[in-house]
């Protein structure tokens, strides 16, 4: 299980690498994001994602003296599986973020015109998307003896965390940012922690998605910053 845990990383990050060749384009044709504008955001994200992910990992083994990350358990060894997974995560997440870039370029394209439709879809998905972690982790776990509650923690978590990012989101640009930065910081998130879904244990799940959100929660609005005002996406359109 833990080694199928890092293929599935590894497999995710090269399907979603490629998705960013395809960004290409729309970057030519106006989001301006120059070399060293992307290099304080790769490194920073990954800095704050790899500190996050090791300071979750040490609480989740002082709190659960048994658990041996990746089931590993020799020492130093350990540990430095534990940096090698927190940067990865990471990484994941950038990759995730320039992924949900691409998207919503290509959906700002679709629904030119017609954006509302394209904010109520945001909506629908995110609600399917929160129903899904709970109903579908439920439903796959082995002992759900203690019923679904204990599922509807992790969904309203992450919908709390999104919703105080989303509002810091409109205090710095404007009120068409929030359903975008919702969805980000609610289906994306989702998506890029399915491999600690897949394994269907908390402390995996804590571990993952934590870094996942403070990396998340930091790129989108880091986004705005970096972003010339003439191309920034939040003041282009509502998508």
């Amino acid at each position: 299980m833990p080694i199928r845990f890092l293929l599935y990383v590894l497999v995710q990050l090269t399907i979603i690498g490629c998705r960013l060749l395809t960004m290409e384009k729309g970057l030519r044709r106006g989001w301006k994001l120059t070399l060293k504008k992307w290099n304080y955001l790769f490194w920073t994200t990954l800095l704050i994602g790899t500190i996050a992910g090791m300071i979750t990992s040490v609480i989740i083994k002082l709190a659960v003296p048994d658990f041996d990350f990746l089931g590993i358990s020799v020492g130093w060894y350990e540990w430095i599986f534990m940096l090698f997974g927190a940067s990865m995560i990471a990484v994941l997440s950038e990759m995730g973020f320039f992924a949900y870039l691409t998207v919503r370029f290509v959906a700002m394209s679709l629904f030119r015109g017609k954006l509302l439709y394209w904010d109520i879809l945001q909506v629908i998905i995110i609600i399917v998307a929160l129903f899904d972690i709970v109903y579908l982790r439920y439903t796959g776990a082995a002992d759900n003896g203690n019923g679904w509650v204990q599922y509807i923690v992790l969904p309203i978590v992450i919908l709390l965390v999104s919703i105080a990012v989303a509002h810091r989101k409109v205090k710095e640009t404007n009120r068409k940012a929030r359903i975008p930065t919702l969805f980000f910081m609610c289906v994306v998130t989702i998506m890029e922690a399915i491999p600690a879904f897949n394994l269907n244990e908390a402390s995996y799940t804590i571990i993952m998605v934590v870094p996942l959100l403070a990396c998340n929660a930091w790129q989108i609005m880091l986004l705005h910053r970096l972003l010339p005002a003439n191309n920034n996406p939040e003041k282009m359109s509502k998508a």
